[in-house]
């Protein structure tokens, strides 16, 4: 007897956290990496993992850490010199 699969779902993430180190995070997104300098995004620093790893893709374009209260333009990442203004949060 032959049985045929279901429909394949969607995948697990729109948006995965890949690494984490004392200089920052990457994150994959639309099959690209990028790279959160805790010096670009310090409120990163002092987050746990639990609380990096809980990010989603809220809208094209946007990221949110609901855990930690963040949202972040996608551009403002792959063009960070569009945006000069940077959290001086006290590190």
């Amino acid at each position: 007897m032959s049985r045929k699969s279901g429909q394949p779902g969607s995948g697990i993430s729109d948006v995965e956290i890949t690494n984490v180190s004392k200089h920052g995070l990457w994150l994959m997104l639309e099959g690209r990496e990028r790279f959160l300098s805790f010096d670009a995004f310090p409120w990163f620093r002092h987050a746990t993992i639990e609380q990096i790893l809980n990010v989603e893709l809220a809208a094209p374009g946007h990221l949110r850490w609901p855990s930690i209260d963040i949202d972040l333009a996608v551009d403002s990442i792959d063009r960070p010199d569009d945006y000069p203004l940077v959290s001086k949060v006290a590190t």
